[in-house]
């Protein structure tokens, strides 16, 4: 197994992405701290990875707030004694809205959760990542990171920062063999495609227009791009990137394909 031994921290482990990585790093033999600030959502990935023979515990967090970041860090140290992995996963989208149109309030919780919630994870999580000897970070950044979006500009804003904090940290933390990598995933099946405020065929007809593969991912194909990316043998010489899972969508445009 590709994590036998290892102790993993998911933010946002409750659903989507969160809970299918969660539940594959049990599966390869991590133990899995399932964070999010839905206790009930988390209690069922939890319930998930035991009935499946894994080992996980759940702790109730927002990751926006740095006391509960903390506190997600350290049930880790006292239940399983080391950190080795973290996915900083939590994150929201508002409903598009001209950049004109939102307000500090919508801006400033996106950018909490988003941008803030990964860097304090990060924070709080390298101490012990170095007293383990190294470790792997992997964060949930998205192609509206790196490609815009009309009248998403908060998220957009805000995936882009997490492209470029992975950058920095990977600099930062490679003498400490922490590798720093992030996702970044394309149109998805989660619960953040009913935040669009449009039917699954309107959401489908908008975001897979101009996408070769003409489908959303599954989070459980997600899940594979991060149980890559954190593994010490598969990826040991991956850091510092920003690995697009989107679909075919960065290669170039679709107009003209035949279907």
């Amino acid at each position: 197994m590709r994590l036998d031994n290892k102790v993993a921290l998911v933010t946002g482990a409750g659903s989507g992405i969160g809970r299918a990585t969660a539940e594959l790093f049990a599966r390869e033999g991590a133990k899995v701290v399932v964070a999010d600030y839905n206790a009930e959502s988390g209690q069922l990935t939890v319930r998930s990875i035991r009935d499946n023979g894994g080992q996980a515990v759940l702790v109730e967090a927002d990751v926006s707030k740095a006391a509960d970041t903390e506190r997600m860090v350290r049930v880790a140290i006292d239940t399983y004694g080391r950190l080795d992995i973290l996915h900083n996963n939590a994150g929201i989208f508002i409903r598009p809205t001209p950049a004109h149109e939102l307000t500090e309030d919508l801006w400033d919780r996106v950018f909490d959760t988003n941008i803030k919630g990964v860097w304090l994870g990060c924070k709080y999580a390298v101490p012990e990542l170095i007293r383990a000897g190294g470790g792997a970070i992997v964060n949930t950044a998205s192609m509206a990171g790196i490609r815009g979006r009309p009248y998403t500009s908060a998220y957009c804003a805000s995936k882009g920062a997490v492209v470029m904090l992975t950058k920095t940290l990977a600099i930062e933390l490679a003498p400490y063999h922490i590798r720093v990598n992030c996702i970044c995933p394309g149109a998805v099946n989660t619960p953040l495609i009913h935040q669009l405020g449009v039917t699954q065929e309107q959401a489908a007809a908008q975001v897979l227009a101009d996408q070769p593969i003409a489908r959303f991912a599954r989070p459980e194909e997600i899940a594979q791009a991060v149980l890559y990316l954190a593994s010490d043998t598969e990826s040991s010489y991956v850091t510092g990137h920003a690995l697009q899972i989107d679909g075919g969508q960065w290669a170039g445009v679709t107009a003209g394909l035949r279907r």
